[in-house]
């Protein structure tokens, strides 16, 4: 629908003692990001890196923003964290979503407009405790965000869960570290529920004509579903 006005990526690169570069932070966004009213971030989560940085989470964004179609909207593809590889440890644990969460709120911060943050997996619980003040916040295929509820975050807070997303699977317990807690989509967290449409698995909720790719849309132009 929308056409990109601008597209600008950059890639952060810290240098190790052994002299090799290991990416810190990725960015690529969609639109006029200087002049906008409204700025969407998209969050990935596990099995996200610069080898496949374009076919995730810079696809994800490219999406929304073609929704969205207009110029006073920028939508960002971040990727500041390691995300977590498969289903392990990692991914059971809170260890990589803090360290995303640290970096995630310092990019926020500098942003223009109003924020909304689309989280999709792992990337809900780096949303979920960025502790950042955003105009919303959305949980797509979350396995839980570890708080116990939407009030606890300073955003409008939506959730979408697909009918055959493996993540409805996913025990919502804490063990220690291990485990994410109380699911977003469930009544007793608080978020406004909506549903996905055709986005039944956890890789849909980005794709085009779906209706969560319509709801994320229309929240990051400020608009209502």
């Amino acid at each position: 629908m929308g056409k990109t006005v601008a597209a600008l990526a950059a890639l952060l690169v810290l240098v190790t003692p052994g002299g090799a570069p290991e990416p810190v932070e990725q960015v690529e966004v969609f639109g006029d990001l200087a002049h906008a009213r409204h700025v969407a971030v998209v969050v990935p989560g596990s099995d996200v890196d610069g080898a496949r940085f374009d076919r995730t989470v810079g696809r994800m964004a490219r999406s929304v923003h073609d929704a969205v179609g207009r110029p006073d909207v920028a939508v960002v593809a971040w990727l500041g964290y390691r995300t977590p590889s498969g289903v392990g440890v990692d991914a059971a644990g809170g260890r990589l979503a803090r360290a995303g969460a640290e970096s995630l709120a310092r990019y926020v911060r500098g942003l223009p407009g109003q924020v909304h943050l689309l989280c999709h997996s792992y990337g809900s619980v780096v949303c979920a405790l960025s502790d950042v003040t955003v105009a919303d916040v959305v949980f797509v295929g979350s396995p839980g965000v570890r708080v116990p509820s939407a009030a606890r975050l300073r955003a409008r807070v939506w959730a979408s869960r697909g009918a055959d997303d493996w993540t409805r699977w996913v025990p919502k317990v804490r063990l220690g570290d291990l485990g994410h807690g109380v699911d977003p989509t469930s009544p007793e967290f608080g978020a406004t529920v909506f549903d996905a449409g055709s986005a039944r698995r956890h890789d849909q909720y980005f794709d085009a004509g779906t209706e969560s790719l319509r709801v994320m849309a229309r929240l990051s132009a400020g608009e209502r579903p």
